[in-house]
């Protein structure tokens, strides 16, 4: 009995808590979740005005630089696969909510991992913030979402912006604090100053592992932007949910092919990007 009054009076602080954020916070999360709609917005909008020749020619252009011709070619028989499966504004949806919601979690996750990466007692206070973070299911992180933002890519943005900011904060920390001290020594021989350090030493020997970092928590983003088209997100992960809802298989599966072309396409870009930084240093 006393087990289940304290577990009541944890849920009651918790909602409590909700509802004091959503009454007294009213200003900032509708600030919040308008910002949050305009990057979307701003992104969704640069994807689906051209024609999609023109976006699929992009992305082939971007492959074939960053990987090879016969990738350039497959991403773009596959996106093409996209656009005839009736999928194009969904997909591009999709990627737009992927990129919002990176941009978010880096801009966050590549300054506080170069702190941590300085201050290892910062890290270890954050080690066990990010552990959570990272073994929650993913749901957990939609409700209060939902609470104070409302329904909408807003509200599936804020939470994909919290699964993807771990591994790119830890895989940032750690290039910076790996950072052979040689290379600082013989920078301090050279005349380097610390700022000088950091943007000739550190930075370029890090950027294999910060650009890891980039490429898991674009996958992350992919991830969770699925599961979030229960809460209106738009795209292919509302796609699959609607089809669910009515038992439309065929849809579903066509909504699931897309979605795994889309995240190859990211993915081996962005590996390739983490090949060429560690192949310069």
């Amino acid at each position: 009995m006393e087990s289940v009054n304290w577990t009541s009076n944890i849920d009651d602080a918790i909602d409590a808590g909700l509802e004091w954020l959503s009454t007294h916070g009213e200003g900032f999360f509708d600030t919040l979740s308008l910002i949050l709609e305009s990057l979307f917005g701003a992104l969704s909008w640069s994807l689906l005005t051209p024609p999609f020749y023109v976006i699929i020619l992009i992305i082939g252009v971007l492959g074939w630089f960053a990987v090879s011709l016969r990738f350039a070619v497959l991403a773009m028989a596959g996106l093409l696969l996209c656009f005839y499966m009736g999928l194009w504004k969904e997909t591009m949806q999709t990627l737009g909510l992927v990129v919002s919601a990176s941009i978010i979690a880096l801009a966050i996750a590549i300054p506080v991992g170069v702190i941590a990466g300085f201050k290892p007692k910062f890290l270890n206070f954050l080690s066990p913030i990010l552990d959570m973070v990272q073994t929650l299911p993913p749901y957990i992180y939609l409700l209060p979402a939902i609470a104070l933002l409302g329904f909408g890519p807003q509200t599936a943005l804020a939470a994909t912006v919290i699964v993807a900011i771990p591994p790119a904060l830890r895989l940032t920390a750690l290039g910076i604090s790996l950072t052979p001290t040689s290379y600082l020594e013989l920078g301090q021989a050279s005349g380097c100053t610390p700022t000088e350090s950091f943007f000739k030493l550190r930075l370029p020997y890090a950027m294999p592992s910060i650009m890891a970092g980039v490429n898991q928590c674009l996958m992350l983003a992919f991830g969770m932007v699925v599961i979030a088209g229960i809460v209106g997100s738009g795209g292919l992960g509302t796609a699959i949910y609607n089809s669910v809802r009515t038992l439309d298989i065929a849809h579903s599966i066509d909504a699931a092919i897309a979605i795994v072309i889309l995240t190859m396409i990211i993915d081996r870009i962005t590996q390739a990007a983490v090949k060429e930084k560690a192949g310069a240093i």
